[in-house]
């Protein structure tokens, strides 16, 4: 007779699958709403728990199509790669990046000598779709662009029972899923809170895939500490030279209080949110960092970057400028040639038309006036004022 008490939640799970599974009890309490719906979806798929799972990869094509399409994806990724490897690294757990549909892209390397099961899986272009590989975090998180944690018997098929996993979604300057971060154990239970970890390392690589996306956008971070400006939990935001929020990330809603950037419709203006213009953000001049008061209370530090098509990225202050040590160009800038035009730094020669002849002398009104004029088209500017794209944005911060 089996006892109607266990002592762990793994005992519980395995007894609320079975009953599912065979005798069609809901496991009411036991799984998450997530896992439940999960198995679900995959019996009405035709899927048999005790089948025999194979990870695959998808077609050499397939694969390497992937490869191509998440390039900016790919590059977030192994900027943080080494880190999370690291830090796994006596943990029992590896990493992996998966593609919205589910096609592995990337992977920490396994070096322990009990795991059977990940060094097959965690291979470039091996599907773990919710309708190939059953119940797994990567692929409920594929599916319904949520965080999902899936441990032990929750997965659908027995023969991965021993597995761990949590994964977290990131999102790509639309709003969009764009990929998935996934931590997996084989054997033993996660003994952190990997959910957290995961979340954390999602939304770093997600900033950097937001910021490599944007091309003629101000980047603006923000947080109530400097000393998070640099880090995850950093709000972001994307405007444009007409003034428009094209992008946020989650941290950037939740300290506006607003909704989340895929839930609302059009394009919000930055004055309207930041109360503050581009203008004003893009030409104020201060320390590293900036104090802001936002529409809701909040006081923020603020860090303004520049980025442009040809790479150029320029830091600049906001608001009241707090007392740190000033900032600096943080890449060099490459000044494009305009085939008509003369060096950007010699002298213009004299001429009757009304159009502004040289940036040297102009000051931030005639640089917002040549760009609303423009239409907020910094090449069209950059012609009009027969200068370098990469003057304009020099003298927008030295105005």
């Amino acid at each position: 007779m089996q006892s109607l008490f266990f002592s762990t939640q793994a005992d519980r799970v395995a007894l609320a699958r079975q009953r599912y599974f065979e005798e069609g009890e809901l496991p009411s309490g036991v799984v998450s709403e997530a896992v439940f719906q999960s198995w679900t979806r995959c019996l009405r798929q035709k899927q048999d728990p005790r089948g025999q799972l194979e990870f695959q990869p998808v077609s050499a094509s397939r694969a390497q199509l992937a490869l191509q399409k998440n390039r900016l994806l790919r590059d977030a990724w192994l900027a943080e790669a080494s880190e999370l490897d690291a830090v796994l690294g006596a943990t029992n757990c590896g990493a992996m990046l998966t593609d919205p549909s589910g096609v592995l892209i990337g992977a920490t390397c396994s070096r322990r000598v009990h795991e059977k099961i990940t060094p097959v899986a965690h291979r470039i272009g091996v599907n773990f779709a919710e309708e190939v590989v059953g119940t797994t975090a990567p692929g409920i998180v594929a599916r319904t662009g949520k965080q999902a944690c899936v441990q032990g018997a929750e997965h659908f098929f027995e023969s991965v029972n021993f597995m761990h996993c949590a994964a977290a979604p990131i999102r790509d300057i639309h709003g969009n899923l764009a990929g998935v971060l996934d931590m997996s154990s084989e054997g033993i239970a996660f003994n952190f809170d990997a959910a957290s970890v995961v979340g954390l390392y999602a939304s770093s690589i997600a900033n950097r895939l937001l910021v490599s996306q944007s091309s003629e956008h101000l980047i603006v971070r923000f947080q109530i500490s400097p000393a998070m400006l640099d880090t995850p939990m950093a709000g972001l935001m994307g405007v444009d030279m007409q003034g428009r929020i094209v992008w946020r990330n989650a941290a950037a809603s939740r300290l506006l209080g607003i909704a989340p950037d895929g839930e609302q419709s059009g394009l919000s203006k930055v004055d309207e949110i930041l109360q503050s213009s581009f203008s004003e953000l893009a030409s104020s001049r201060g320390g590293a960092h900036s104090l802001l008061r936002l529409p809701n209370g909040l006081q923020v530090h603020v860090r303004c970057e520049l980025q442009a098509r040809d790479g150029h990225r320029q830091l600049l202050a906001v608001g009241k400028p707090s007392q740190e040590t000033p900032m600096v160009d943080i890449s060099p800038v490459v000044a494009l040639p305009i085939a008509s035009a003369p060096v950007a730094d010699a002298a213009p020669p004299a001429v009757e038309s009304p159009e502004p002849a040289s940036l040297r002398d102009a000051d931030a009104d005639l640089i917002a006036k040549t760009l609303k004029e423009c239409g907020g088209n910094v090449s069209a500017a950059a012609r009009k004022l027969r200068v370098s794209r990469g003057l304009i944005y020099r003298r927008i911060q030295s105005a």
